[in-house]
């Protein structure tokens, strides 16, 4: 009889998890560039738009190559289905967007992504949906602001510049006591690293185009949860929308997927070793990691990581002063994305929260000063060294 795979470690489930072979019998998945299918007959056309027959119909509707990632993804995550889109922030605003309606609210964590805050602050009042922004760390905050029409509950964690950890558990208890659906944005911490679903959220979204891919190649976002939820809510949604995540896009993030829990492990260790670095120079006021026992929400993080994750962010007191560390990097490139095989440094005020307002920024502790890394596959002995010599220069 054949293995389950749920049985698997999570090694055997990234390389091997969803694999459809092809009667050619090959060893790579197989990269279906098609944007249609044929059917026998009429009638099988009919069973298959009916939903009688299995099969494919159209690659909006779905395809073979993203099938094959998206079963493996949720193998991976231990979820039940999963549903690919075409970039991270589809996902997010895909997983909003699907569950919301006119008249309902929404609590999220003030600390997001720029791209995060836009949505809920901009397109979702445009369909009479309101908003609440909370400090995620405390469950009593999230529980204050539960109205009779909450319908959504949205975190990041850890959350996107400053590495802020929620309880994602207890969380996940008050969105249960009011019907409200909880929605984790997972990217930092990967599917390696912490779990939701298993602490208790009902939705995990991800931008594949970061750890999952890892080399800076293609866009890409996921939806993952219970079979049901993920199919009566984001179905007919994802299909009419459009969302699509490309066949090839899908390929790419299968190969990423082989050797994501090898790469996130070397990151970590790296970032561990250039977080001490920056934490022992003198022009450094403050460095938050999620590996380090200084972290605002060490007990947290003990309580539902199992590693720390590979982006640190570190205050150096003024935007000039960030600028001139950014400038004086020799290996680390200056760009706002993470989770790449380079390690890359972004002044967040300035690039990916440059949207917010000056006064949301410093709500979530983001002054001028800070910059953001994402440690990457390099020797971590030159990463302390470019890293030290930029700090000195700053």
């Amino acid at each position: 009889m054949a293995e389950d795979p749920k049985h698997w470690d999570v090694e055997t489930r990234l390389v091997r998890g969803g694999m459809a072979r092809t009667p050619y019998g090959e060893i790579s998945e197989a990269l279906f560039l098609s944007q249609s299918f044929a059917y026998e007959s009429a009638g099988a056309a009919d069973r298959r738009f009916s939903g009688e027959e299995p099969g494919f119909i159209y690659q909006r509707f779905g395809n073979p190559t993203t099938q094959v990632f998206e079963e493996r993804l949720a193998l991976l995550e231990g979820a039940e289905l999963c549903k690919a889109t075409s970039s991270g922030m589809s996902a997010v605003h895909a997983s909003l967007l699907g569950l919301l309606r006119t008249g309902d609210h929404l609590i999220a964590g003030r600390a997001l992504f720029g791209s995060c805050r836009w949505i809920i602050s901009e397109l979702l009042p445009r369909y009479g949906i309101e908003a609440t922004y909370v400090d995620a760390v405390d469950p009593a905050n999230w529980r204050n602001a539960v109205r009779p029409n909450t319908t959504a509950f949205l975190v990041e964690s850890p959350a996107n510049p400053l590495l802020e950890v929620c309880p994602i558990g207890a969380i996940a208890d008050v969105a249960k006591e009011c019907g409200a659906k909880l929605i984790v944005d997972n990217v930092f911490a990967t599917p390696i690293f912490q779990k939701p679903l298993a602490l208790g959220a009902d939705i995990v979204v991800y931008s594949a185009t970061k750890h999952i891919d890892g080399q800076g190649r293609v866009l890409g976002g996921a939806i993952l949860g219970a079979h049901d939820l993920l199919i009566d809510t984001y179905k007919d949604f994802l299909r009419h929308t459009g969302p699509a995540l490309s066949p090839f896009n899908s390929w790419v993030l299968l190969k990423g997927l082989e050797t994501l829990e090898l790469r996130v492990t070397r990151q970590t260790e790296n970032a561990g070793k250039v977080a001490d670095a920056v934490g022992a120079h003198s022009k450094v006021k403050q460095v938050i990691y999620p590996g380090r026992p200084d972290h605002p929400q060490a007990g947290i993080i003990a309580n539902q990581m199992t590693g720390g994750g590979n982006v640190m962010a570190f205050d150096l007191g003024s935007r000039e002063a960030a600028w001139r560390f950014l400038d004086a990097l020799e290996i680390v490139d200056i760009s706002n994305n993470l989770g790449d095989a380079k390690s890359m440094a972004t002044h967040p005020s300035t690039t990916t929260h440059r949207s917010m307002s000056e006064e949301d920024r410093v709500a979530i502790g983001l002054t001028q000063g800070w910059v953001r890394m994402s440690v990457g596959l390099e020797s971590a002995r030159d990463l302390a060294r470019d890293v030290t010599r930029a700090l000195d220069r700053a």
